[in-house]
């Protein structure tokens, strides 16, 4: 029978089951376990269908949410799924590591009368968990082939929701990547506890049994020349992310046992893949019996310190600038490394790394709040007290990411950058200075969310479409 709507009043919020923090901090699995139908329905029935859905306005995709809820309340689970995955091209990855809570629940409306928010993250996990057991999502296969062909460099999100897209027209798509496999972030990023990684897989599976296909370790503008690039396909789409690591300027900066959070996160994840990672085996970027200390307040943070406990950390503390109101990471993050037994120590930033060849300590000064800096965020300013020293035989550096130099990098010095660095792009369409050359995702806006590279790669997909088939008109007619 079909769940009415508009419960929040009568029926109180309620998430899938969390695992215990004791259990949770032994391995790499999900902390929630999966809805049944009847609370799925159940909670989607608690949407008040509002005449205005902030929930869709605040998602970068502008997902269809109160119509899915509706339908999934309902128990039509695969017109649900139909609804969703039409504006989405990995609602199952987004409905586990979206933030929810700055996005769309962050605007329920019940949320906001303090009802609690329709947890739309669940029900989208249930609602695309349940069409991949039952057969419903199917290959992009195109009605017709086109002779026209698109290069995707980056088989990250946005990289592959616009190969996804292409294909789905009937495009010819071949998607070049460094890392050996698809997936970009997604696999070597995010770890496990957030998005395991067959799921992942499944999806990379999905895209080619549909003829996409993928050259990995493929070092573009090195062995694979960009002009060549250009030259053999229609056009190119340049989705290559931000991976360069963002530096901190305090003395001992260079000692051992100082590293990057990518570095540190990917050596963990090639090991979850039963990977021998040298690194790793020698102790460098494993966190086992260390006293280990985090510096950034963002989710790439929050993914190291969760990280750190399950590799049997000593210790495991965050060092953020400013305090708990002004993280830039979720809330949600935050509070799961809280119950896991991360240690924060709000309103701090280091002053120098203490040691010999190898870290020791890290030197933190206490901070305090001034006035508004640029960003209109308060600035921290040092408190005035003495410094104090944490012990720390491993620090993470997870202070965010800056994009590589694109046009040094693929030897396009025409190829024209934004004042921050990205690649500059007509918003409208994802292109950029260069005919028939598109970018999406962190490479045209710093490093962001997962659903902002996939909406730019559906962007991107549309305008590459238009311009090959105008193209192809012009052709036409002036032969």
């Amino acid at each position: 029978m079909a769940e009415p709507m508009l419960q929040f009043v009568s029926r109180p919020k309620r998430t899938p089951e969390k695992r215990a923090a004791n259990e949770r901090r032994n391995d790499f699995r999900e902390i929630y376990g999966l809805c049944g139908p009847a609370e799925a329905a159940g909670q989607a029935g608690r949407c008040s269908q509002c005449g205005i859905p902030y929930c869709q306005i605040d998602c970068p995709l502008a997902n269809d949410i109160p119509d899915w809820l509706m339908l999934a309340a309902g128990g039509r689970l695969e017109e649900a799924y139909r609804v969703s995955s039409a504006t989405n091209n990995m609602p199952e990855i987004c409905g586990r590591i979206c933030p929810h809570d700055k996005l769309c629940e962050g605007s329920c409306v019940i949320e906001s009368a303090g009802h609690g928010t329709v947890t739309i993250g669940a029900i989208e996990k249930h609602i695309t968990d349940v069409a991949w057991d039952r057969g419903w999502v199917r290959p992009p296969l195109p009605r017709r082939e086109l002779d026209r062909s698109v290069a995707i460099i980056g088989a990250g999100p946005g990289g592959l929701a616009a190969a996804e897209q292409l294909r789905r027209k009937g495009y010819s798509v071949d998607v070049y990547d460094r890392y050996d496999r698809i997936g970009g972030l997604l696999v070597y990023g995010i770890p496990g506890f957030k998005l395991e990684k067959h799921l992942v897989q499944r999806r990379a599976d999905l895209l080619e049994s549909a003829g996409i296909r993928f050259h990995l370790n493929a070092d573009v503008g090195g062995q694979i020349a960009f002009a060549d690039l250009r030259a053999r396909f229609d056009a190119v789409l340049i989705a290559v992310g931000a991976y360069r690591a963002r530096e901190i300027a305090v003395p001992g900066a260079q000692l051992e046992g100082v590293v990057p959070a990518l570095d540190y996160l990917i050596a963990s994840n090639r090991k979850g893949f039963g990977e021998p990672v040298a690194a790793f085996d020698s102790g460098a970027l494993n966190a086992d019996a260390r006293n280990v200390v985090v510096i950034g307040g963002g989710d790439t943070a929050m993914d190291c310190v969760r990280t750190a406990v399950r590799q049997s950390t000593r210790s495991v503390t965050c060092l953020y600038r400013r305090d708990r109101a002004n993280m830039p990471g979720s809330a949600r993050e935050v509070a799961y490394a809280e119950e896991e037994g991360v240690e924060f120590a709000w309103l701090t930033a280091p002053e120098a790394f203490l040691g010999e060849r190898a870290v020791a300590a890290v030197r933190a000064q206490a901070m305090r709040l001034g006035a508004p800096d640029a960003e209109r965020r308060r600035a921290p300013v040092s408190a005035d007290s003495p410094p104090f020293d944490i012990p720390a035989d491993l620090v993470i550096k997870a202070l965010g990411f800056d994009v590589d130099d694109v046009p040094t990098l693929f030897d396009v010095p025409d190829l024209e950058l934004s004042e921050a660095g990205t690649l500059a792009v007509d918003w409208e369409s994802m292109a950029t200075n260069l005919d028939g050359v598109y970018a999406a995702g962190d490479i045209v806006r710093g490093a962001s969310l997962v659903v902002w590279a996939i909406r730019d790669g559906r962007v991107a997909a549309e305008a590459i479409d238009r311009h090959i088939q105008a193209k192809a008109g012009a052709a036409a007619a002036a032969a």
